[in-house]
């Protein structure tokens, strides 16, 4: 039999930190096979459009972990700023923590906990952040436990990607360390654009469905009421408190008139570290814009009246993690993330509402 032709649905690049793209073959030589399911969705749902659901319950964890990663840990002994100084340094946005007196992983140490700290105990720029300075981990972790539930998530190499798909989404984390139930080993740290680079190499292998033809406006995606901007004449500060507020990932930056000038991340938010300017946070978001790093994500926008392909092809191509819905003006309309379009090719389909409920 001749091989497929290769029809890449994503051209996804490389992932934040460094992976190898050979997935079919690991070192315990087992082999990433395909098979093929009866299509199992809602009564009366078209077999056309469980193909990405099909796709994902058909594959494991542990077929989409690279050959070869970057993996960083930290014991929960070790101080704060440190911490989120090899953060930017290895350029990871997470970290499993260890905690060598329960010999086990209790949690995750994300960018969301820097900016809760910065909000928490952030005063004026003449008053140094101590909380940043001299916590532990364990420390931060005694307070924060007091006014959230923080328990660490995690899945087998042995589950399907369908259940980590769900299980990101359902819990409304970027980040899902996949543990050896054996070893008690973090295996690999598991992500929403992971699994579309799973996608993308194996793609071709799976025939594209036609609802990748219709326009946005037509079908259910993304956020559209109550959008989460900051003006670009606020401060830093201010979008602190938005994203711990609201609890979104990035922030449009509009100016005076509404359209949308910048795109303003919580990636950005760890970047402050880099340059230590955590404690001037009442620099203006245009200020902070301006003397971000080069390799950041752009103001990547997309329009009602373009197709699903269309958007699922410029958001991985540019790798970046959302794209910001516009009208003709340029004026913010709306936000689709990649969370959104897993929850549209993957979950919706199953009759799973796990981003909305």
């Amino acid at each position: 039999m001749e091989p497929l032709a290769e029809v890449p649905l994503f051209e996804m690049d490389q992932d934040d930190e460094e992976e190898e793209d050979v997935l079919s073959v690991k070192s315990t030589g087992k082999v990433c096979t395909f098979t093929t399911h009866s299509p199992v969705g809602p009564a009366g749902t078209d077999p056309d459009t469980l193909i990405y659901m099909n796709f994902m319950k058909s594959h494991s964890c542990y077929d989409a972990i690279p050959t070869s990663s970057k993996l960083v840990i930290f014991d929960t002994t070790l101080q704060v700023k440190k911490a989120f100084f090899a953060l930017v340094a290895n350029n990871v946005r997470a970290a499993p923590l260890w905690d060598n007196r329960l010999k086990g992983f209790v949690g995750m140490l994300t960018i969301t906990d820097f900016i809760n700290i910065l909000h928490r105990y952030y005063r004026s720029p003449l008053v140094q952040i101590y909380e940043l300075e001299e916590h532990k981990i364990e420390t931060w972790r005694e307070v924060y436990l007091q006014y959230s539930i923080n328990r660490l998530i995690s899945i087998t190499p042995d589950a399907s990607l369908f259940d980590a798909i769900y299980s990101l989404l359902k819990n409304k984390i970027h980040r899902l360390p996949v543990i050896d139930p054996a070893s008690g080993n973090v295996l690999h740290v598991l992500t929403h654009k992971r699994i579309l680079k799973f996608l993308h190499i194996f793609g071709s292998m799976i025939p594209k469905p036609r609802f990748l033809q219709k326009r946005i406006c037509e079908v259910p995606i993304g956020t559209l009421k109550e959008i989460a901007t900051v003006q670009e004449s606020a401060s830093v500060y201010n979008a602190l408190s938005i994203f711990v507020e609201r609890r979104v990932s990035a922030l449009p930056v509009v100016n005076e008139q509404g359209k949308v000038v910048a795109l303003y991340s919580r990636f950005d938010v760890i970047n402050l570290a880099a340059q230590k300017n955590y404690n001037n946070l009442h620099m203006t978001m245009r200020e902070a814009i301006s003397s971000r790093a080069c390799r950041v994500e752009g103001v990547l926008t997309c329009y009602p009246h373009e197709t699903l392909e269309t958007i699922i092809d410029r958001i991985a191509k540019a790798e970046v993690h959302r794209l910001v819905l516009v009208d003709r003006d340029d004026v913010v309309r709306g936000i689709v993330s990649l969370s959104d379009l897993l929850q549209a090719l993957v979950l919706t389909p199953a009759g799973i509402d796990a981003l909305y409920c």
